[in-house]
């Protein structure tokens, strides 16, 4: 009993210390290494005193725990973010994921999961401390054994190392845990240093001092909508499974919209983030500033940097209004974009279910829209900011479009949302949830395209893009950035100013398209409609 214990800390202190923080890194050759922080801490467990050995041993314990709970948080960011955890940024992030779950899955579900989370980490931290301080003291105890044994496993790490000896192209040898130790701590450094700097950044603006009139001179008396769409992404055009539906879609509407009058062009952005933390798209989109983490999009909410939609504001030319059926809370960022009414969840009047986590269907949104704000008269233009959320994950229930006189206050969504697939039966499915998330980019591209075939008129501009890319699951752990962007209208005038950036006719961008950082957009736009620069200096 005594030796099954003993093994069994054996393979939970070197699994922990060779642990990838990849999913894709996991594999039964990772886990058969010699970790070189193993042979060190035998050898100064064989020189301490009893109480100093209990007293390191039960420390690095933990401090391994922590650095396990580190690796599996990396894990997840990967799969869901396309990046690393960050120790200084992400801890509130962790609240989102919990409210998506209750979104998702439902509040018991969440708190169930919660409280595994929970349980979990407090187990690792207590099998790892006790199994390292274990492993400590049976080292002490047989002390000529364990020497000859650190000698020999230590004499191997190091000849393995200068060799550069592999199993199946895995290094045999692992430093695993001090290189991760490493890497945190650089990532904290980057992370305070880019805060410092960005300021400085940020505070620099090309069209900082421009005067109202010499403000986007080009679209006066224009409607100009912006509308994001969620996780709409380059995978939903190139993707072998997913685009096939996506490219009948983009071509029927494409068809659709011409013979209403309207031509499109379209091109590629890439997107400051991957998978999630939308925000960080439509800030990067918006203010022409690269803003890929929460600190930076803090300083950005927080200064006087001109974003693109606050320029239609400050011009004095047009009413500014964001339609955001995402917000269900406060939503300070409102003055940073220059938008002088905002409507969240609750405030477009819909009465029907919500969609998993969407809390309507686009389509809904897009006629409260219609009926709130760009149906009614009004002495000057509108410039809209709309996000819409139907292609959120975990894309089950999918809506389906209805007749649109038919929408009212929601409720006939009922039906649609009590038919549709199961949150629970998409997530963990690869499949479907591909399938799923296809039909939910044909839904919300066609909602609006529809939208602006039914209500656009000869003043009437959108652009529409994604915001970023779907989670690795639905897109591939190799994806690129990249979300399509595509600007619509009636007067060839407004399309004949971007002649030069070379996109493709159509919503749907070639392949070969140009593809621009989304910090890029703003400034290019402001330009091509008649923005003149006045730099404000950092």
């Amino acid at each position: 009993m005594s030796v099954g214990v003993s093994v069994v800390c054996a393979v939970l202190v070197v699994g922990a210390l060779v642990l990838p923080n990849t999913v894709v890194g996991i594999g039964p050759m990772k886990f058969v290494r010699i970790p070189g922080e193993a042979v060190i801490g035998a050898a100064v467990a064989l020189v301490l005193p009893r109480k100093p050995r209990m007293a390191l041993a039960g420390l690095a314990g933990a401090a391994l725990a922590a650095l396990t709970v580190l690796n599996l948080l990396d894990m997840g960011f990967h799969q869901y973010l396309g990046r690393s955890f960050n120790l200084v940024l992400d801890w509130s992030l962790l609240t989102d994921a919990e409210a998506y779950l209750e979104d998702s899955l439902g509040r018991t579900a969440a708190l169930a999961a919660t409280a595994g989370v929970v349980v979990l980490v407090l187990l690792l931290f207590a099998l790892l401390t006790l199994a390292t301080i274990r492993l400590a003291n049976l080292v002490a105890r047989h002390g000529g054994r364990a020497t000859r044994g650190a000698l020999f496993v230590g004499v191997a790490w190091i000849t393995c190392t200068a060799f550069g000896l592999q199993i199946a192209g895995v290094p045999i040898a692992s430093d695993r845990t001090a290189t991760a130790v490493e890497v945190q701590a650089r990532r904290v450094a980057d992370t305070l240093r880019d805060e410092a700097e960005f300021r400085k950044v940020a505070k620099a603006d090309a069209f900082g001092n421009t005067p109202p009139d010499q403000l986007l001179t080009d679209l006066r008396g224009k409607d100009v909508i912006f509308t994001f769409i969620e996780s709409y992404g380059r995978s939903a055009i190139e993707d072998p499974v997913i685009a096939p539906g996506v490219d009948q879609a983009l071509t029927a509407n494409t068809a659709a919209l011409a013979e209403a009058g309207f031509h499109a062009k379209s091109g590629w952005l890439t997107s400051a983030t991957y998978g999630g933390n939308s925000w960080l798209g439509h800030s990067s989109t918006l203010s022409g500033l690269w803003i890929n983490n929460q600190q930076r999009y803090r300083t950005v909410m927080a200064s006087d940097h001109l974003s693109l939609t606050k320029a239609f504001q400050k011009s004095g030319a047009w009413d500014t209004v964001g339609v955001m059926p995402g917000v269900q809370k406060g939503w300070p960022e409102q003055r940073y974009f220059g938008l002088d009414k905002v409507y969240n969840a609750f405030q477009l009047g819909y009465q029907g279910p919500k969609f998993s986590w969407s809390t309507m269907p686009d389509q809904y949104a897009l006629e409260a829209f219609q009926q709130r704000e760009h149906g009614k008269h009004r002495d000057k233009p509108l410039m809209s900011e709309i996000i819409l959320t139907s292609s959120h994950q975990p894309w089950a229930p999918v809506p389906r479009l209805v007749d649109w006189d038919r929408i009212g206050d929601g409720s006939l969504f009922r039906d649609i949302e009590a038919a549709g697939s199961r949150p629970a039966d998409v997530i963990a499915d690869t499949t479907r949830s591909r399938e799923e998330y296809g039909k939910s980019i044909q839904y919300s591209v066609t909602a609006l395209t529809q939208w602006l075939e039914r209500y656009g008129t000869d003043d009437t501009v959108l652009v529409f893009l994604g915001d970023h890319q779907p989670i690795a699951r639905v897109s591939g752990n190799h994806a690129s950035r990249d979300v399509p962007i595509s600007l619509v209208a009636k007067d060839p005038k407004v399309l004949d100013k971007i002649a030069s950036w070379d996109w493709t006719d159509g919503l749907r961008p070639a392949q070969d398209a140009p593809v621009w950082k989304m910090s890029a957009f703003r400034d290019r736009f402001l330009t091509a409609y008649g923005s003149t620069p006045h730099p404000k200096k950092s």
